[in-house]
């Protein structure tokens, strides 16, 4: 489906706009509270001994604001932000360009971080724990190494598979923290925050709706609040309405539960073909048409947090209620589950 909600060629069109939403310090920042409060304390007592805030690492389902952390550590610590991601430095001169670069106290982020080679993430570990890097030059017999010191700095990493770190470079992180998926409270605060941004208004019970709809992820939140502006101001309302928020979330395939087409196509393949399971995740993906990487980080956090899947040891097998939430959809097949 081309416009669903979860589409990434979509989210890269839109992070302009996302940008201009995030909000740029802690007491702006909306949800996490435990999260929030730790990382208030951390950078306090950072600044207050006058260091380098210790590197962080967040982790967790995409769309929960890592990047938006990060940006706010930076603001917090009055210090300047690079940003890059693990599939950009592909080799030990591109980190080294990087990290020379930057002045004491300054953030390094990288996202997704669980993607860089593993070559430079073995440089990295001397710029994290005592600030200098080891280059070689040269080849053969030639070659030479040579020590660049380095100032004090920040690393940011954010990864959405977080078991996929190294021992090593995940030891490194001093302060892990890890983000959840909001709560509807959380996210209707988010919803009207953006209307205000957008100077639209909404009615209460839209944005109930909205909030309900947006998988507990805060850009999901923010683009379905954009989609169903573009159908109220069709209509020429004054305030966006429930009724307009229903039928643009139906048009947009995105149901009750937040679940769109693929979510619906996972779980009924499951269901249906193979017997509810357990089946592989490769298995499933190849059946659907879509990629395993995007199924394991994008929709199977959300479908295992709401309860419709679980994994064994064995594959993924569907819950009993996902086969009551699933059955207007097909009838289940329990022929091949032998459990």
């Amino acid at each position: 489906m081309d416009d669903r909600i979860l589409d990434e060629d979509r989210q890269n069109q839109e992070e302009q706009v996302e940008m201009s939403l995030r909000p740029e310090f802690l007491s702006q920042y909306i949800g996490q509270k435990t999260l929030k409060d730790n990382l208030k304390v951390f950078i306090e007592a950072a600044k207050i001994r006058g260091e380098a805030l210790d590197h962080v690492i967040l982790h967790g389902p995409p769309g929960l604001g890592k990047t938006t952390l990060s940006n706010i550590i930076a603001n917090e610590m009055g210090v300047n932000i690079r940003t890059t991601s693990g599939p950009a430095v592909e080799r030990a001169g591109d980190l080294a360009a990087i990290l020379s670069s930057l002045e004491t106290g300054d953030v390094l982020f990288i996202d997704e971080i669980h993607r860089l080679p593993r070559a430079v993430e073995e440089i990295l570990y001397s710029a994290m724990e005592d600030f200098f890097l080891d280059v070689v030059i040269g080849k053969g017999e030639e070659a030479r190494s040579i020590r660049i010191d380095l100032p004090p700095f920040t690393l940011v990493g954010a990864t959405t598979r977080f078991g996929s770190l190294s021992a090593p470079l995940r030891d490194r992180f001093g302060v892990q923290l890890r983000l959840e998926y909001y709560d509807v409270d959380s996210l209707m605060t988010i919803v009207n925050r953006t209307a205000e941004i957008f100077e639209v208004s909404i009615d209460p019970d839209s944005t109930v709706e909205l909030a309900r709809r947006s998988r507990g992820t805060p850009r999901i939140a923010n683009r379905l609040l954009r989609r169903v502006r573009d159908f109220s101001i069709v209509k020429e309302e004054p305030s966006i309405t429930l009724e307009t928020t229903d039928h643009a979330l139906k048009v947009l395939e995105v149901d009750p539960s937040g679940l769109d087409p693929v979510d619906h196509k996972i779980m009924n393949t499951i269901i249906h073909t193979y017997g509810g399971g357990p089946v592989g995740l490769e298995t499933v993906a190849v059946s659907i048409g879509e990629e395993v990487v995007t199924l394991l980080d994008v929709y199977e956090p959300y479908l295992i947090q709401q309860g419709f899947l679980e994994r064994t040891q064995r594959g993924r097998r569907a819950t009993a209620k996902s086969y009551e939430y699933f059955k207007d959809d097909t009838q289940p097949d329990t022929s091949r589950n032998g459990e």
